[in-house]
């Protein structure tokens, strides 16, 4: 990180982890007037699912909020015309620094970072920064899951998993893979509250993950008698 001067934001909890953002040092007095959180975007043909950083101005309100890399282009590039959208170059969604982000008409698409070498993405600015921060203190100390977030087609939290379209990220920090198809990511076989996109974030992971990593503990539910 020698050199590098950016900030990150702690956005909140989404698709199963502590998400955080990435900004320019120019943009960190952002936080002097916004709040910031995650918000889940699910593709509603069924076909997976994004992350984006959501930020409002706290003196308005989140209903005139909007997603942060339009508000960091409007900012030092200007309006968005229509049939226009500003896309992240490195397919990370919350690395919101301008040199990630790009102006495109809305036909066109860029690789996803899915679609790259492991190796490049290991050594992304993101993956580097996050690597860096302290466990998130909300997770070390939890008693309860507190990993199931359900959410349906409009991003809305749903209370059961029942019908819902559930999307999960890994949940090793740095990774940004998110599932294309609900339940592609393999599961912790002792809590069974975490997924990860293969063994090689899980074991990184496992470090942090068993300080508080629980054997799951099945309810057993009994009938009720009818009414009489």
């Amino acid at each position: 990180m020698s050199g590098f001067k950016l900030g990150i934001v702690r956005l909140g909890r989404a698709a199963g982890k502590t998400k955080y953002a990435l900004l320019d040092e120019r943009d960190i007095s952002l936080v002097d007037n916004y709040a910031f959180e995650a918000k889940v975007e699910v593709n509603k043909d069924g076909d997976g699912a994004k992350i984006f950083a959501f930020a409002y101005d706290v003196t308005k309100g989140r209903s005139t909020g909007q997603y942060l890399h339009e508000l960091l282009w409007e900012k030092h590039s200007g309006g968005i015309a229509q049939g226009w959208k500003v896309i992240h170059r490195n397919g990370v969604t919350v690395d919101n620094r301008m040199e990630n982000l790009v102006l495109l008409n809305d036909k066109c698409t860029i690789p996803s970072s899915e679609e790259t070498p492991n190796k490049n993405r290991e050594q992304s600015l993101y993956w580097i920064a996050v690597q860096q921060l302290q466990a998130d203190p909300l997770e070390e100390h939890s008693i309860d899951p507190i990993y199931n977030r359900y959410y349906n087609c409009n991003g809305e939290i749903l209370i059961t998993e029942e019908d819902a379209c559930v999307y999960y990220e890994c949940h090793y920090p740095p990774c940004t893979n998110i599932e294309k198809d609900i339940r592609e990511f393999s599961i912790c076989g002792r809590c069974q509250e975490v997924r990860y996109c293969g063994t090689a974030c899980q074991q990184r992971d496992w470090p942090v993950h068993k300080r508080y990593c629980r054997e799951r503990r099945h309810l057993l539910y009994r009938e009720r008698s009818p009414e009489r």
